[in-house]
């Protein structure tokens, strides 16, 4: 089989503060940047992999979901406890660096784990937790 992950979806509340961070701290390029019924979606990526995608959505555009639903989420995305993504880097010092410089949330730093990676984390302007393991 010939499956790769092509698009994965995370929650914004502040598509410029999002915007910023995924392009300025983080350095992936903008590949869409969509405005519908006053919401926005912004599509970023790696610039070296141009098959796979973040699209940062807003949280409540799902027309399925209730208001109980969207209270829910917002509470999550407030807490931090909604979304997650990981991702790799041969350089998790340096990247580390730059990220805490550009004033993201820091949740942890760079860590040996017990279980054979090292990684840290960071919060983006949503809240959704952003783990980035070191490639060796």
């Amino acid at each position: 089989m010939d499956i790769t992950i092509h698009w994965t979806f995370l929650p914004h509340n502040d598509p410029d503060a999002s915007l910023a961070f995924y392009r300025d701290a983080l350095g992936f390029e903008v590949r869409k940047d969509v405005g519908y019924g006053g919401q926005r979606w912004i599509t970023v990526g790696p610039a070296d992999q141009p098959g796979t995608s973040i699209v940062l959505e807003p949280p409540a555009a799902d027309s399925g979901i209730t208001d109980d639903e969207r209270r829910t989420v917002a509470e999550m995305m407030a807490k931090g406890t909604y979304a997650r993504i990981v991702l790799a880097t041969a350089d998790l010092d340096g990247t580390f660096a730059r990220l805490q410089a550009g004033d993201a949330e820091v949740v942890q730093e760079p860590t040996e784990q017990p279980y054979g990676m090292r990684d840290c984390a960071f919060r983006d302007p949503a809240g959704n937790l952003i783990r980035i393991n070191e490639i060796r």
